[in-house]
């Protein structure tokens, strides 16, 4: 494997003279964040422009509508992109949980409110604004605005499976190629895969609103959605090790751990109750957007009954959870989990990366039961660093789950790899505030001549 990227892993931390110093003050400016998909891909943007709010800068983010209440408790401007019809549409879709169709749904999404919030990024900076940009990959107006005004703007990554490299190659979902095969041969497949799969689908009709806003065609949609003039790497290099392929602008600082900006702040006092009453319970989650999830909490209460354990069953929707529940298991619609797993005995969850960043910052073992995206990725991590295990949907039933996880419960070697873990997450920086402090150093001067117009 080839050495680390020094720009990834050293920007913060051993390099701190590329840190703002805390006697230096920053001019205000306005931020413009554009954050499309489900909460581990907005609540980080939340945090962030909460953060940049206490700095006294505006901001301002534009998000699917249903992220409109969390957006405005934590004092941000909001515009909606879509509406909760339209977001509810695209997660009902069963496509959206299959292994190799998901991506669909969702870049269809991202493709309808592209042009929206490139309009609106066009309005703010109309109107004088020192103006900057901070946008998911799926932000694709955010790119297009770039393209069109030279935006300071940088893309903000939360997964590391989205990061190309010919070195050490994500795991797509759906195509479990062997780790035996060359990293160089896996990555040629996931290119393949861009080229077969992705790049009929969603160029033409991107390419096509380019054409209207008198930009030149993209040719390669993972390597265009990433700003030429900043990235931002929300996970440690202990969890993903920077690769000298990755891009050059990209900036690698650590997990951000934002639930607390979610749809409850704190902890429900049935739970606090429940807590208080037996032993530490198995958590049990299959995402904030997941509503096909009833095969999944129906294991778990077989699971749960098997082991002779308590449970906790987190999903939105009542539907999902079979009734009546038996003793020692209760169903809440969410809690918080950075308060929830520190008394908790190990959690078992689709694999999504906020998730996983909050059971690693509590210390419990997780066995991911990957459903599409980067779940599949990330149970990969888990299982290289005795952190997890993860189990097929198909293989996810009482009898074997219990195995696994009984032997999760039980390795030392899970234990202590789990400690170190929760010691590295508290001994390490705060990934928000270095995203802020990188934020105000995104300048016109700094980023640039401004972007190509084609990519």
């Amino acid at each position: 494997m080839p050495p680390p990227s020094r720009r990834a892993r050293h920007w913060l931390g051993s390099s701190k003279e590329q840190a703002i110093p805390e006697h230096r003050t920053v001019e205000r400016f306005d931020v413009a964040l554009v954050a499309v998909g489900t909460h581990g891909d907005v609540l980080p943007f939340i945090a962030l422009g909460h953060e940049l709010l206490k700095r006294g800068h505006g901001v301002s983010l534009a998000a699917p509508a249903p992220f409109e209440a969390m957006a405005r408790r934590a004092g941000l401007a909001f515009q909606p992109l879509g509406t909760v019809a339209d977001y509810e549409a695209v997660i009902r879709q069963p496509d959206l949980w299959h292994p190799q169709q998901g991506f669909r749904p969702m870049f269809d999404y991202a493709l309808r409110v592209a042009e929206p919030a490139c309009l609106w990024l066009g309005a703010t900076r109309a109107r004088g604004i020192d103006l900057r940009v901070v946008a998911s990959p799926l932000g694709w107006g955010a790119r297009l605005a770039q393209d069109l005004y030279d935006l300071p703007t940088a893309t903000l990554h939360v997964m590391p499976f989205l990061i190309e490299s010919r070195y050490d190659p994500p795991r797509l979902p759906g195509l479990p190629l062997p780790r035996v095969l060359p990293a160089a041969l896996r990555a040629y497949v996931n290119l393949g895969v861009d080229k077969v799969a992705v790049g009929p689908f969603t160029l033409p009709p991107l390419n096509a609103l380019r054409a209207r806003l008198g930009l030149d065609p993209v040719y390669r949609l993972r390597h265009w959605w990433n700003s030429p003039t900043g990235m931002l790497l929300m996970f440690p290099d202990w969890y993903a090790e920077p690769q000298a392929d990755w891009p050059g602008q990209a900036v690698q600082l650590g997990f951000p751990l934002v639930d607390r900006f979610g749809d409850v702040a704190s902890m429900p006092p049935e739970l606090e109750a429940f807590l208080e009453a037996g032993d530490p319970p198995i958590v049990f989650t299959y995402g904030s957007a997941m509503r096909q999830g009833a095969g999944f909490f129906d294991t778990a209460v077989r699971l749960c009954r098997r082991m002779g354990r308590r449970g906790v069953l987190l999903a939105p929707q009542g539907g999902q959870i079979p009734k009546p529940l038996p003793a020692g298991i209760i169903h809440l619609p969410y809690a918080p989990l950075s308060a929830l797993l520190p008394r908790s005995a190990a959690l078992v969850h689709h694999g999504g990366v906020g998730t996983v960043a909050q059971a690693l910052a509590a210390g419990v073992p997780q066995l991911v039961v990957p459903v599409a995206f980067d779940h599949f990725d990330e149970g990969r991590r888990l299982k290289d660093r005795d952190l997890g295990a993860t189990l097929s949907r198909r293989a996810f039933r009482p009898a074997r789950a219990a195995r696994v996880l009984g032997r999760l419960l039980a390795d030392p070697a899970v234990t202590r790899a789990c400690a170190a873990a929760r010691a590295r997450m508290a001994d390490g920086r705060d990934a928000v505030l270095d995203a802020c402090d990188y934020v105000e150093r995104l300048t016109a001067a700094e980023s640039g001549p401004g972007p190509s117009r084609a990519s």
